[in-house]
């Protein structure tokens, strides 16, 4: 017995240094991907703000590409909001104070047309003899010109019309309707011309399109609902609409989404997990990792016409598993390289990371176990060790690793109960209000340790009949069982009770708040992926009004959709 102990111990230990030599290895391969260098300065001018989805990708890529010790600083244009001739002026005489005050720049990095235009335009006042590497332009005519001067190069972005229109007819043989949508923006009206181009290559399909500038919001809602399932939406650009409203990419994701029933596919990066399928997308994230390693190997030391040339468009397919699996599309046909968010993955593929370690030891253990067999002695109890650790990761299969409550898969298992038994309920999806200022200001450590607060206070009020869950980010589920409307606001009320004292995070008191959404099985709906929808909805009329507040989804979208 005593051998067999010291010979298992060896092997362990064995087997942790191999792999602490394995993790250590990767980790520096990893830091030396990219260019090391301790200093240096470079500017990120956008065309848009840091609100604009696109435009957060691009500083992520940025951030990858540009190595530690580089100062990164960043201006916005926000043309999305302010684009006349008077706004770019205003935003050319702070700039060129600011400039005045600093010390000029190693690199500038330009995000899309509206930048390299104002960077063309000022670059002898401004930006004499300084390289220039543009991403995200639209415009190749504009491109190439620019890229003729040595000090500026640049990435180019085609929309993968082509691509889009193939992957769509793939999923779905059988449609004869393509349907673009788009608006009058530069982009919108771009995109459309070469979206009719490919008309006669398509015999058996019906080229049209939706111009969201040219429709109210009432009328864009019935003429996204007048789309059948069996036809297809791309969409392109939504900023406006004949109403005056204006939109970011996530709210006309959304404001798409939730009034068509059709399928709807996306040439750029972004909006995935709000309800389109995805597509072959510009990578904006790839597109400023790419214009920031050219950044760096002109900090040390390449010349900047070296790379005097056009790169063309880093374009790749992004696609949601969840809205391709609820249309009951072909899973196997999403391409092999192609950047997919929520699959349902098996139970190696969801761990096989974060719990790699526990994999070399459930290994070891297996070893033992056929050492015992053949010795008669230890298999009872290395069963029974096996079957503890098995549980142990089943039970984290269901748990949410940072907060430590149910998971969504969790509340996928208990919906699934709830379906076959129809007991009645109600779904309360809770939102954190202005989280995103949390992260912004504090830190991610301050966000995450909010989180775990806000789940342990929702544990502590939980019983038999009000069931917690974090869905997903800073958004949290609360099933609560019964039958009396009278009790499902008695549950919305422990809900917001949460909310009522502080939260302290490293020592400082913040007060936080949280809007809640309610929908009500089967008064509401009796279609359980709907459900989810419906309380979402009431939970954005909370969060675009009163916040801090909860409203059901019979008094908020219902009521609005039959008015409308």
């Amino acid at each position: 017995m005593s051998s067999l102990f010291k010979s298992r111990n060896l092997l362990f230990l064995l087997v942790l240094m191999g792999s602490m030599f394995y993790n250590a290895c990767i980790a520096a391969g990893q830091e030396t991907g990219r260019d090391a260098h301790s200093d240096g300065r470079v500017l990120f001018i956008s065309s848009y703000s840091y609100a604009w989805d696109t435009v957060q990708f691009q500083i992520e890529g940025i951030k990858k590409g540009i190595a530690p010790g580089v100062t990164i600083d960043y201006e916005f244009m926000d043309t999305k909001r302010f684009s006349s001739n008077n706004d770019i002026e205003q935003f050319y005489k702070g700039f060129k104070y600011r400039m005045s005050k600093l010390e000029p720049y190693d690199v500038v990095i330009l995000g899309d047309d509206v930048a390299l235009n104002f960077a063309i335009k000022y670059q002898k006042e401004l930006f004499d003899k300084i390289p220039l590497v543009y991403e995200g332009v639209n415009d190749a005519e504009l491109a190439e010109k620019a890229a003729k001067d040595p000090y500026i190069t640049g990435v180019l972005e085609k929309l993968s019309v082509k691509e889009n229109i193939d992957f769509a007819c793939k999923l779905l043989p059988s449609t004869k309707n393509i349907i673009l949508v788009s608006d009058n923006s530069v982009t919108g009206e771009a995109v459309r011309k070469s979206f009719y181009k490919y008309k006669d290559q398509y015999p058996g399909l019906d080229f049209s399109d939706i111009n969201t500038s040219e429709f109210s919001s009432l009328e864009l809602k019935n003429e996204f609902a007048s789309v059948k399932e069996n036809e297809i939406l791309i969409f392109v650009v939504m900023t406006e609409d004949a109403s005056g409203r204006k939109y970011k990419n996530t709210e006309a994701i959304k404001f798409i989404c939730s009034n068509t029933k059709a399928p709807v596919f996306k040439m750029v990066e972004g909006g995935l997990g709000d309800g389109i399928i995805g597509g072959n997308v510009v990578s904006m994230e790839m597109s400023g990792e790419i214009a920031a390693q050219i950044a760096m190997k002109i900090i040390n030391g390449t010349p900047p016409e070296t790379f005097n040339t056009v790169i063309e468009s880093p374009n790749i397919f992004c696609i949601d598993e969840n809205i391709m699996r609820d249309a009951g599309l072909d899973l196997s046909l999403i391409p092999d390289n192609a950047k997919v968010i929520n699959h349902k993955k098996t139970f190696w593929e969801e761990y096989q990371k974060v719990l790699k370690p526990g994999i070399i030891v459930m290994s070891v253990f297996i070893l033992f176990s056929l050492l015992a067999l053949w010795n008669g002695r230890k298999y009872k109890r290395l069963a029974g060790e096996l079957a503890a650790a098995k549980d142990r990761l089943e039970n984290a299969y269901y748990h949410d690793i940072l907060t430590g409550i149910n998971n969504r898969t969790g509340f996928k298992r208990d919906i699934a109960v709830l379906e076959k038994s129809k007991i009645p309920f109600a779904l309360m999806m809770i939102d954190i209000d202005n989280f995103k200022y949390i992260n912004d200001t504090y830190g991610h450590s301050a966000g995450d340790e909010a989180l775990r607060q806000i789940a342990t206070r929702l544990s502590e009020v939980s019983d038999v009949n009000f069931t917690p869950y974090r869905f997903a980010g800073d958004e949290f589920i609360v099933i609560a069982r019964g039958t009396e409307s009278s009790l499902y606001k008695e549950e919305a009320e422990r809900c917001i009770s949460i909310f009522r004292e502080d939260f302290d995070l490293s020592g400082i008191k913040h007060t936080i708040h949280g809007s809640i959404g309610i929908a009500i099985y089967p008064q509401d709906t009796e279609d359980f992926n709907s459900l989810v929808v419906y309380a979402d909805c009431a939970m954005y009329e909370v969060k675009n009004n009163s916040k801090n507040s909860y409203k059901f989804y019979k008094d908020t979208c219902n009521a609005k959709a039959g008015s409308a």
